[in-house]
C-alpha cells in the first residue's frame, strides 16, 4: 500500500514553507491552501471528494494521509474532518502553532499545537521524526530563516532574511491562485527555492532583495526575454488557452473565456483574443463583481458591458458590475453564478 498525501496549508510564507518541505519528502502528493474562515471547509471538502475519486481508482492499493499546517481548526471542524477520514478511510494529521486551536487540540489526538514554533519548523521536525527527512540538512536554514520572521525572533541572525522573504511570498500576485492554484504554488516554491539558495551568501537579505526581479523573470520565461508585466501576461495568457475548455462561457451565440481576478486585462485580454481567434470575447470578474471584456473586432462587448453590467465602453473594450455577485473560493462556482446571471439577463 503507497502512502498519498492531501496537504492544505495557509497563504502565507509560513503556510507555503510547510508545503515546500513535504513535496520535498513525499512522492504522491497533491497540494491544497485556504485562508481562514469558510475557505478552509470549503478546501477540505474538496480534498475530501478527491480522495474518494482516487479510492475509487486505485482502492486498497493507496493509503491517504490528511495533512492540514498553518490552520487551525474550531471544535466543530475537527469533528467534521475526523468523521469524514474515518468514512472514507483516510489518517489525519495536524501540524500548527496558532493559540486559538488550544480547545480543539486537547479534543483530537491528532491536533499536534506548539505555540512556540513556526508552523514550518513544527513540520520539519515531524518529517524528520517520521520519515526521516533531510538527513544532511539541506533545508535547515531555510527553516530557521521562516521560523525567525514568523514568530518574530527580531534578535535571530536570519530575521532579516526572513522579512525579505516573507514580502517576496505575500507580493507574489502575478497568477491568481484560485484560478490556477497548482501553478501559482510552482511559482511560490520556486522563490522560495531561489531565497534557499541565496541564504548562506554574504549580505544574503540584500542580495536576495536584490535578485528577485530576475528570479521572478525567470519562472515565467519561455522562449526569449521581454519585460516581466509582458512576460507575465504571455505565461497567463497561455494558461487560460490551455485551459480555454473550463474556462468557457456563452453570451447570446458568442463565446468567451472567463478568467477570475487575473486582473491586466488590457494586456491579458487582448493577448488572449489573438491567441484565440475561435473566441469572441474576453472577461475578467474579480471578488466584488466588478468586470473587464475585451474584443478583437468579433463583437461589440460594449453592448454586452451595457446589458449585464450598467457598464460601456469601447466596442473592443468595455466594463461594468455585476449585481449581486456571489463570490467564491472555487472557480466553477464562479464560473456557474456568471453563466447563469447571463442567461438570466438575455432572457430579459
Amino acid at each position: 500500500m503507497q502512502q498519498h498525501v492531501y496537504h492544505l496549508s495557509h497563504i502565507d510564507l509560513d503556510g507555503y514553507g510547510c508545503q515546500y518541505l513535504t513535496t520535498k519528502c513525499f512522492d504522491r502528493i497533491e497540494c491544497y491552501n485556504a485562508n481562514y474562515g469558510p475557505e478552509v471547509t470549503a478546501r477540505l471538502a474538496e480534498m475530501v471528494k478527491k480522495i474518494e475519486q482516487d479510492k475509487f481508482i486505485h482502492g486498497d492499493k493507496m493509503e491517504p494521509l490528511i495533512l492540514i499546517t498553518d490552520l487551525n481548526l474550531t471544535t466543530k471542524e475537527g469533528n467534521w474532518i475526523e468523521k469524514e477520514a474515518i468514512r472514507i478511510g483516510a489518517k489525519l494529521q495536524l501540524l500548527d502553532h496558532h493559540a486559538t486551536g488550544k480547545s480543539a487540540a486537547e479534543r483530537f489526538a491528532w491536533y499536534k499545537l506548539d505555540t512556540t514554533k513556526s508552523a514550518t519548523l513544527i513540520t520539519y521536525g515531524w518529517l524528520q521524526q517520521h520519515y526521516g527527512f533531510d538527513k544532511k540538512n539541506e533545508y535547515a536554514q531555510i527553516v530557521k530563516a521562516i521560523n525567525a520572521i514568523d514568530i518574530w525572533l527580531s534578535d535571530d541572525p536570519l530575521f532579516e532574511y526572513g522579512k525579505v522573504m516573507l514580502g517576496m511570498i505575500s507580493g507574489a500576485r502575478e497568477i491568481n491562485r484560485i484560478l490556477f492554484p497548482a501553478e501559482d504554488r510552482a511559482f511560490k516554491f520556486s522563490l522560495i527555492e531561489a531565497a534557499k539558495a541565496r541564504i548562506d551568501y554574504e549580505n544574503a537579505p540584500i542580495v536576495l532583495d536584490d535578485d528577485l526581479h530576475q528570479v521572478k523573470k525567470a519562472f515565467f520565461k519561455q522562449k526569449q526575454n521581454n519585460t516581466k508585466d509582458n512576460l507575465v501576461a504571455f505565461f497567463v495568457t497561455d494558461l487560460l488557452t490551455k485551459d480555454k475548455q473550463r474556462l468557457t462561457i456563452h453570451y447570446k451565440g458568442y463565446k468567451g473565456i472567463l478568467g477570475y481576478n487575473v486582473g491586466n486585462t488590457s494586456i491579458i485580454g487582448n493577448t488572449c483574443m489573438l491567441n484565440n481567434p475561435d473566441y469572441d470575447f474576453y472577461m475578467d470578474v474579480n471578488f466584488r463583481g466588478h468586470f473587464s471584456l475585451r474584443s478583437n473586432n468579433k463583437m461589440d462587448v460594449s453592448t454586452m458591458a451595457a446589458h449585464i453590467g450598467n457598464g460601456g465602453g469601447h466596442p473592443n473594450a468595455s466594463g461594468g458590475k455585476i449585481e449581486g455577485y456571489k463570490d467564491s473560493f472555487v472557480y466553477a462556482d464562479v464560473r456557474k453564478f456568471i453563466q447563469n446571471y447571463i442567461d438570466e439577463k438575455t432572457k430579459q
